[in-house]
């Protein structure tokens, strides 16, 4: 398995219109072969900004691969970058190979 995790810091002031631009948005994901999960995630508060990452699992870092270069990706990002600016700076990508996964 491998995680693909964005972290991305949030203004106090942009909070709700980036949530919205996320819960709102249309998933594309589960059209593409690998694909396990994805969780939104909302992290804890600092003084100037809030953090939140995008965390998506994989069968395999090969479909992980695939999912970037893929037409659902290009259709899911095609936005990226338009409206109003609700980061303090880029994203910051992290990608895991899973070692271990203990299940319930």
């Amino acid at each position: 398995m491998y995680i693909a995790m964005n972290r991305f810091r949030v203004a106090p002031d942009c909070e709700e219109a980036f949530q919205r631009r996320w819960l709102d948005r249309e998933v594309m994901l589960r059209t593409v072969p690998g694909f396990v999960s994805f969780q939104f995630l909302k992290g804890p508060r600092h003084e100037d900004h809030v953090l939140y990452a995008s965390h998506t699992v994989w069968d395999s870092f090969n479909a992980f691969i695939a999912w970037t270069q893929s037409e659902q990706f290009r259709q899911a990002h095609a936005t990226a970058g338009e409206g109003r600016k609700l980061t303090i700076g880029p994203p910051v990508f992290e990608g895991f190979e899973v070692l271990q996964d203990v299940a319930a």
